[in-house]
This record gives C-alpha cells, structure tokens and sequence, in this order.
C-alpha cells in the first residue's frame, strides 16, 4: 500500500492531473500514518520518502513523527488528511486520502458545475462513487480549507461521525478523494473526471 503511493502519483502526473510538485497522499494502518513529502518531485516518489508518524491520540490526531522515515516535511495539506483519517472508514482497519487536481473537473467547476449535480446526470459514475458538494474556493493548505473539506464529506448520525461522500472537489483548486487504498481512491477520482469531461464537451451548461 505504501508503494501505491508513488505509483498514484506517477499515474496522475502521467495523465496531466498534476505537475511534478503537486498532490498529495496518505495512507493510514492502524495506528500509523504515511504521507507524500512537501514539493517532492512526484514522479520519483519511492517508500523511503514517504513520511511516517504514529497517531498518539485518536480524537485530536496527535502525530510524533519518526526519526530516519522519510525526508523533508510533510504535505502542506497535513491538516486536511488528519482530519478525514480520524473519521470510522465502516470498521475497517486501513484507508487512503487523496489529493489531486484533475484537469476537467477543476474546469466544470470553474464553468459553475456542481459536482453532486454531474453525478446525478451520469448515473454510472453515481453507482459506485458518492460525489458530495463542493468546497468553495479558499486558501491552498489552509487550515478552513482541510475543515470546509471534511465537513463536505462527513455527516452524523444517532451522534456518530461518519464518511457520506467518496470525493469532493475543492472549487480553484483540485479534489480529494477516500478509498480503502490509494488505487481505490484513484478510481473515484478517475470516474468523475470521465463524466466532467463528458458534460463539458456536450456543452450542456449547469
């Protein structure tokens, strides 16, 4: 899982989902957290620069990182992942986050599309990934912008904290997405991509 990491990263660069610095992923393993390094050269992301820190308290995701794991500092977009890694991924014990900036889908929304609203019209991408609402145009790696992102993808229920979405997008900026792996994530990012690049080529307007 670890190794999927730089692999993800390769892929998005590959396709123009990011330049060589950008996006960002973490990997949580029960009580463990690997995340991409800050201004890493994405397409030469191996294990050994992944960064490594053991989460000390569930609630307010305390991290002690570790010596010799990794080098430089981590995502700017630290606060983001803390947050959506402390959510109950339905029991089980392993989960990824990631960050990317998929060429078509920033463009619908920055054409006034709302994500949920592209998912509803294409119902295969609506069968296996649940599009939340849009996170308004903030700051990059701000501390609003990691909590707007986790309010748009969590909901409760009976006072439980839970994951309502797979992936939302972050209007001016990018999308971020949660599977149980980075590959899985990918897909949800993936999906919604194909269906923006639909909707902006029949030039239907929101």
């Amino acid at each position: 899982m670890i190794t999927a990491i730089g692999d993800v990263l390769r892929e998005a660069y590959k396709r123009g989902w990011i330049t060589t610095r950008d996006g960002n992923i973490s990997v949580r393993r029960g009580k463990n957290l690997y995340i991409s390094p800050s201004g890493w050269r994405k397409t030469i992301i191996h294990p050994e620069h992944i960064l490594k820190a053991k989460i000390q308290n569930y609630n307010k995701t305390t991290l002690e990182w570790y010596e010799g794991r990794g080098s430089g500092k981590p995502s700017g977009e630290l606060e983001m992942h803390k947050l959506l890694q402390t959510v109950d991924f339905q029991g089980k014990c392993a989960r990824s986050v990631v960050h990317l900036h998929p060429t078509h889908t920033v463009a619908a929304m920055e054409a006034g599309w709302e994500l949920k609203d592209i998912a509803e019209r294409l119902q295969e991408l609506s069968r296996f990934t649940k599009v939340g609402p849009n996170v308004r145009k903030l700051p990059v790696t701000s501390a609003i912008l990691a909590t707007e992102t986790f309010n748009a993808m969590t909901d409760h229920h009976d006072n439980d904290l839970y994951l309502a979405y797979d992936i939302v997008g972050q209007v001016g900026h990018g999308v971020t997405a949660i599977g149980q792996s980075p590959w899985d994530a990918f897909e949800h990012i993936e999906r919604l991509e194909h269906a923006c690049q639909i909707i902006l080529l029949s030039g239907v307007k929101p």
